[in-house]
């Protein structure tokens, strides 16, 4: 098989996105429910909202949003670089291994069995699981890049290389631990160096696994779909050095207002408005690449959820720097602002590029010309886009409502609203974030029995030949 591409990894990742973004969702559903009906489950310890929202969080993050990633690089390095992965053995260990972590999480998170650190709950035996895995698609990775045809790196391979490269850096430091059994162990930080570390970790997975990896898709499915090269190839190369230089600096900004010192603090809030320089030069470089062929996006739904996740892309990184601003935090902070401002980004910009990359790539892993129903793509698109619209616009409103009445004062310093009064106010918008929640879990339903009706379509995946430098630079 040295003659053809291994698009059989390529293939398993693409239907565990699929999979692990109904779970994952359907997670955040149910604690989405809890929030408005809370004795639900009730009693039931591995169903209590405390449990289940880390599963979610892990689920939507690490087994959907990874899965995407292994996915899409994997399909990426080999179509750009004109190579076969080095390895096939290792490529089958790289995903068997990441559903074993996925699934060693799914059973020890409701067992209530964590280190207690936001994204990095796993205990130290997974962690090293992760580190192994992570080793082993490293070496797949740019081991493949190291024997390609070509000697140009397509800038594509460059955001993958540095998401894989961040997040071996970011796992291991964060998740240094002192173990106590097999199922507890210690962190090895401790007060604020510990939070620190934690949210330098913190931030930095959203920079770098949700970030830096996703604009990698973006960087090659949107000129892919639109058939025309990138709208600045100058533009991404600036991009790229100003955001991984930029980036690894804000994670402060989650700790304003707290124990840590006022220094590291403000320098968090000044690196974050930095950030939103190369963030939105680089979405502007993506969306400008349909200069000339706007009218695509009337047809193609593939487009329409490559593009949308753009934009939402550019509201993520626009409100998030403002919400580092100290004057801006001290509203924002504690509040369902901060939930809308996350899910902006996770469901707008993470699922959106992430589902229209796997409705691009898999008809084409399938030996076809598209996916089973356009029409459904289409449905997709527009129940997907009124979820997160419904999900985002209830937690800003609830957010800032919150942050308001916590400050409100009387005359004499004392609290205007009790807690609980602020919490009534909030309950209703509960039930539009479960709406929102529900139509995008319905959305990626519709996907997977699209994705099913396809994969019936094919009588037998026969494997696609290298090409030739010059035949794959013309195609691409």
């Amino acid at each position: 098989m040295a003659g053809y591409y291994n698009d059989r990894v390529v293939r398993q990742f693409a239907v565990a996105t699929v999979l692990w973004g109904i779970v994952g969702m359907l997670v955040g559903v149910i604690i989405a429910a809890q929030l408005y009906w809370p004795t639900l489950g009730e009693g039931i310890p591995w169903l209590s909202y405390g449990r289940l929202r880390p599963l979610h969080t892990n689920a939507v993050i690490f087994a959907f949003g990874g899965s995407a990633l292994f996915a899409t690089s994997l399909h990426v390095v080999q179509r750009t670089c004109h190579v076969r992965l080095i390895s096939d053995k290792l490529a089958a260990f790289v995903f068997w291994g990441w559903q074993a972590v996925i699934v060693s999480a799914a059973i020890t998170l409701p067992l209530g069995i964590t280190q207690s650190k936001e994204y990095a709950e796993l205990e130290w035996p997974i962690d090293i699981l992760i580190t192994i895995v992570w080793v082993a698609y490293a070496v797949l990775f740019f081991g493949t890049i190291a024997k390609r045809k070509v000697k140009h790196i397509y800038v594509a391979n460059w955001f993958y290389g540095a998401y894989i490269i961040a997040i071996a850096l970011l796992h291991i430091v964060n998740n240094l631990a002192l173990p106590a059994s097999l199922t507890k162990s210690y962190s090895a930080y401790t007060g604020a160096v510990d939070a620190m570390a934690q949210w330098w970790y913190g931030h930095n997975a959203v920079g770098f696994f949700l970030t830096a990896g996703f604009l990698g898709m973006m960087y090659y499915y949107v000129p892919k779909q639109v058939q025309r090269p990138i709208y600045s190839y100058r533009l991404s190369i600036v991009h790229f050095w100003a955001l991984i230089a930029v980036y690894m600096w804000a994670g402060p900004h989650h700790l304003q207002y707290t124990a840590l010192p006022d220094w590291a603090q403000s320098l968090g809030m000044v690196f974050s408005l930095i950030l939103l320089a190369p963030s939105w030069g680089g979405a502007i470089n993506g969306v400008m690449t349909l200069s000339g062929v706007w009218h695509k996006l009337r047809t193609d739904p593939i487009l329409k959820f490559l593009i949308v996740a753009i934009s939402f892309y550019m509201i993520a990184t626009f409100e998030g720097p403002m919400m580092s601003i100290k004057t801006v935090n001290s509203l924002s902070h504690y509040t369902d602002w901060t939930v809308g401002h996350v899910h902006a980004g996770a469901l707008g910009w993470v699922a959106m590029i992430s589902i229209g990359s796997i409705y691009a790539l898999l008809p084409r892993m399938l030996g076809l010309k598209e996916m089973y129903s356009t029409k459904l793509i289409d449905t997709h698109f527009w129940i997907h886009t009124i979820g997160v619209v419904f999900y985002i616009a209830s937690m800003w409103i609830a957010g800032v409502m919150q942050g308001l009445m916590w400050r409100a004062t009387n005359d004499d310093g004392t609290l205007t609203y009790t807690f609980v009064e602020a919490l009534k106010f909030t309950y209703p918008y509960y039930l539009g974030r479960l709406f929102g929640g529900l139509l995008v879990l319905s959305g990626m339903l519709l996907m997977a029995w699209n994705v099913w009706k396809t994969y019936q379509q094919v009588k037998e995946i026969a494997p696609q030949p290298l090409l030739p430098p010059d035949v794959a630079d013309a195609r691409a």
